[in-house]
């Protein structure tokens, strides 16, 4: 065949996408949560839903499917019409579950789009006043004394707490060990019970005992120091330069959709979470819009998988 009907057929093949990005969207769009309701990936699901609903004409129905830490829904949308009419919510475990699970029944990278980062909040490490640490360095120093003697809770057996901690183990050269709690309020309890002397957990859990003395901040996983706890400094203030770890949300649709409704969602996305009222349920939660490009954002889920895969294989942690 020559160059020139290579060249119609092409044409041919990409006016049906062309059209069907012009008059998108024509029905409801699937919103798919990975999370129970209440809690913060749903509740960004629902912030964005009545802003974005009114924008393209269409209701933004909410899926709550939770399960096999997020691989669940995570499948319903590799599974769905690449057309933009099914969106995944998805959080950190997205780049984590590639190298917690012998076999997913997606390819992660391959099979998904990203539409943007939603929004992120930082980790702390935070103490009870029974440890004899003020700071990272002390702990940091604490450690090396006691290599397998201290150790840190986190809410759940994998998750930003467990990865941000052991990258802080990593880059310290340090070995303190991992304690995992259902959940943010039962280690945040435990810690104030003083059965464990060491958290890594959301801000927000953390921040209302601090000023009182009850927990002592030692130092915020971002690279700025947190809104409401501008007293802690961050990791990479304490010694550390360029270390960050995030818990975060974002949106992913299925590859292959056409690239202008993936641009398109991802600037109704950004909108929704810039307005004022967002902005202002956001900061009770504890969260930073932090929404990015598609381009950008696909970059994004690389490097943290690149991070997370070398995590994981030196725990050799695996959930299956």
């Amino acid at each position: 065949m020559t160059l020139l009907p290579k060249l119609l057929l092409l044409v041919a093949a990409l006016v049906p996408l062309q059209t069907a990005a012009q008059e998108y969207p024509t029905r409801p769009i699937r919103v798919i949560v990975p999370f129970p309701p209440g809690g913060a990936a749903d509740t960004m699901a629902r912030l964005i839903a009545p802003q974005m609903s009114k924008a393209l004409g269409q209701n933004l129905t909410i899926e709550n499917r939770p399960g096999a830490n997020t691989v669940i829904a995570t499948e319903i949308v590799a599974r769905a019409p690449a057309d933009g009419y099914t969106m995944l919510v998805m959080a950190t475990s997205f780049t984590v579950n590639p190298f917690a699970y012998s076999k997913l029944p997606y390819d992660t990278l391959r099979d998904f789009h990203g539409v943007t980062r939603m929004v992120y909040n930082p980790l702390i490490f935070c103490a009870h006043p029974s440890l004899p640490v003020k700071n990272m360095k002390e702990l940091a120093a604490l450690a090396k004394k006691r290599p397998g003697e201290l150790s840190w809770g986190v809410s759940s057996i994998i998750g930003g707490g467990r990865i941000a901690g052991e990258l802080f183990n990593d880059i310290a050269g340090i070995n303190m060990i991992n304690v995992p709690f259902g959940g943010g309020a039962p280690a945040t309890t435990a810690i104030l019970g003083g059965h464990i002397t060491l958290l890594v957990g959301n801000v927000l859990d953390c921040s209302q005992y601090i000023p009182s003395g009850r927990l002592r901040g030692l130092a915020v996983t971002s690279a700025q120091r947190a809104s409401n706890l501008p007293q802690v400094p961050t990791i990479a203030e304490s010694g550390w330069p360029g270390f960050e770890s995030l818990n975060w949300f974002g949106t992913m649709v299925r590859a292959g959709t056409p690239r202008p409704i993936v641009e398109r969602l991802s600037a109704e996305v950004a909108k929704s979470l810039k307005t004022p009222e967002a902005g202002a349920i956001l900061a009770r939660q504890g969260f930073s819009e932090g929404t990015m490009s598609p381009a950008d954002y696909d970059a994004y889920i690389r490097n943290e998988m690149q991070r997370n895969e070398k995590i994981l294989k030196k725990l050799n942690l695996k959930l299956d």
